[in-house]
């Protein structure tokens, strides 16, 4: 499950962040960084997943 993750996370950050934590502060981060930036909403979206 987690390597479905990381893939959706590559593609859709907040989908996967959201899979993770649900709706939350990480969550709502992810929305952001994703709307700026595509890019760095896919790095915190990896960090999230893999940190724990």
């Amino acid at each position: 499950m987690e390597i479905i993750r990381i893939i959706i996370a590559l593609f859709i950050p907040p989908l996967a962040v959201f899979l993770k934590v649900g709706i939350g502060g990480q969550f709502w981060l992810n929305i952001l960084l994703t709307i700026l930036f595509f890019f760095p909403g896919v790095i915190h979206a990896l960090w999230v997943l893999l940190k724990k």
